[in-house]
């Protein structure tokens, strides 16, 4: 695989999964969205299609890592050398921001009807008036859906939660093996980890929101805190390295764990 194939294929194919994944989030979030309110078994299954298309359009030319952690364990298992891996991280994060902000712009009406809606703004000042950017809470009212976030805010727990998703994620790929043509997973085994993405979701997602990969938080959070959202609230940098250092040490597990168990 040569440098711009992992590029375009790395970046392209985590802008769809975003643009999918921050979508199905927006459209079950957002005020005078006709999904709002369809409740956590439409996320899943929206994450999980997102991976599925972001899969099948990357996988012949990049591998379709689409996740640090999924590039971690592949290095360490052997299937990607260790000098593509900068490139592979970088790519993927270029395309999560892409992709948020196309899922913005998507829902670019949706977003302004939300954040100018005085009961959500009640519920997050306390009062009718604007969100104080200084003193924001540590998730605005929209960072859901670019971001996870914990229903229990227990540090430990939750870097185990994601550890623990992830380790089930990444070996269920590994457990598949490259095609044999060394372009990743065939359209099989997408179809196979989509399903497994939505079976996260719906067992393991509910601590944490289940981020099982580090560009799906952190580019999507960089972009809301760039973009020019009214009354967005705060992006809760507090917590934004539990889904970066959860996922890529449970991608690192599973590379072990397979290299032991497997290989």
């Amino acid at each position: 695989m040569s440098s711009s194939d992992i590029f375009i294929g790395e970046t392209i194919g985590t802008a769809i999964l975003i643009l999918l994944g921050a979508g199905v989030c927006a459209a079950v979030t957002l005020k005078r969205s006709k999904a709002q309110n369809a409740g956590w078994v439409a996320i899943s299954f929206g994450w999980g299609f997102a991976v599925l298309t972001g899969a099948y359009i990357a996988g012949g030319v990049s591998g379709a890592h689409l996740n640090p952690a999924v590039t971690i364990g592949l290095a360490i298992e052997g299937g990607t050398k260790w000098s593509d891996v900068p490139l592979y991280l970088a790519s993927q994060l270029l395309g999560a921001m892409i992709g948020a902000v196309l899922a913005w712009l998507v829902y670019y009406g949706q977003f302004r009807a939300h954040l100018t809606d005085p009961e959500v703004l009640k519920d997050h000042t306390g009062d009718e008036g604007m969100v104080d950017q200084a003193s924001a809470p540590k998730a605005g009212p929209v960072l859901g859906v670019f971001s996870t976030g914990p229903e229990i805010r227990n540090a430990v727990q939750n870097v185990v939660t994601e550890i623990i998703a992830t380790v089930v994620l990444v070996l269920a790929i590994l457990t598949q093996g490259l095609n044999d043509k060394g372009n990743g997973l065939g359209a099989l085994g997408a179809l196979i980890t989509a399903l497994v993405v939505v079976g996260i979701g719906l067992s393991l997602g509910g601590p944490t929101g289940y981020a099982i990969n580090p560009v799906r938080d952190l580019g999507p959070r960089i972009v809301h805190a760039l973009l020019p959202l009214p009354n967005k609230g705060g992006s809760d940098w507090g917590y934004a390295w539990i889904p970066v250092v959860g996922p890529l040490i449970g991608g690192a597990l599973a590379g072990g764990l397979y290299n032991l168990a497997f290989a």
